[in-house]
């Protein structure tokens, strides 16, 4: 399964913003079954993007 175009600008633009803030990215994942991608950044900041580039974050 590979992640549309939008949801790689959104990741993309996530990891850069993390890097800027010196905070680690710790986890990666694409969910096949709902085509999300989750990213942890630190311990607390949880990241969603959905397939059409949409990001949610906790």
């Amino acid at each position: 399964m590979e992640p549309t175009p939008k949801q790689l600008r959104a990741l993309y633009r996530r990891c850069v913003a993390a890097s800027n803030l010196i905070e680690p990215i710790n986890v990666v994942r694409m969910d096949e079954r709902s085509k999300r991608i989750f990213v942890l950044i630190g311990d607390t900041i949880e990241v969603e993007i959905f397939p059409n580039g949409e990001v949610f974050i906790k």
